[in-house]
């Protein structure tokens, strides 16, 4: 069945363009000129694979249609593209904070975007073979579930601080370079530097509370889940 897309842009061109692309491409697409319309095709069934979002709306900010699907039990998976004038790094970073998937700068080419598309779903995809439950001391993680708890309490993280955690405990032990962690995770395309890591492992750190420390620091390199760290792997 093919996956379904949804845009939230106001520029009446543009989404014709998008449409016209995504439906060549074998999308299903549906669309909405303002903020306040688009979250509730976002919430309606059936529910869309992917959001384009632009972050400039006539009635709402994209940053908070962007806060609410990922605050939104329903939709807090579905992954997220932004689209935005708003090229610099500090606008990409706190879209990427908010939850955000993947951000586009406009003007862009329009099969890069379709491209992006497509590799956005296959990483919000579970991949072939991947454990479906990873455990660690007091941490456990349901992947198909897309939940996480620690010492049975279950802890609220964004997809992509989900990813993250799950990456590095798949990984455990072993050194995870800033670098690979944002092919890994954020996807190689993703344009953004190596300080938005950082903010995100900060972050998880202080989701995760005591059990933060398992995520070590390799200074100058990138981070590390410490399988050395009391706890034992189960």
């Amino acid at each position: 069945m093919a996956s379904y897309i949804l845009i939230i842009e106001d520029e009446k061109d543009l989404v014709s363009i998008l449409e016209y692309n995504l439906q060549k491409s074998g999308f299903l697409t549906r669309s909405s000129r303002n903020g306040k319309d688009g979250l509730g095709l976002a919430m309606r069934d059936p529910k869309p694979q992917l959001i384009i979002l632009d972050l400039m709306l006539p009635d709402l900010p994209g940053t908070e249609i962007c806060r609410q699907l990922k605050n939104n039990a329903a939709t807090k998976n579905i992954p997220v593209m932004m689209v935005t004038a708003k090229g610099e790094e500090i606008d990409r970073v706190v879209g990427f904070e908010l939850g955000a998937d993947d951000y586009v700068v406009k003007p862009f080419s329009i099969r890069e975007l379709v491209l992006r598309v497509k590799a956005l779903l296959r990483r919000s995809g579970e991949t072939e073979g991947e454990a479906m439950k990873l455990n660690f001391g007091p941490i456990e993680i349901d992947a198909e579930a897309h939940k996480v708890w620690v010492d049975r309490n279950e802890i609220n993280l964004t997809l992509l601080e989900f990813k993250l955690l799950k990456m590095l405990l798949a990984r455990k032990g072993r050194v995870q370079t800033r670098d690979k962690l944002l092919d890994d995770v954020w996807g190689i395309q993703a344009a953004i530097t190596t300080r938005t890591v950082d903010t995100h492992v900060k972050r998880l750190r202080e989701k995760l509370g005591n059990a933060g420390d398992f995520i070590e620091t390799i200074r100058g390199v990138g981070y590390r889940f410490n399988a050395g760290v009391d706890g034992e792997s189960h």
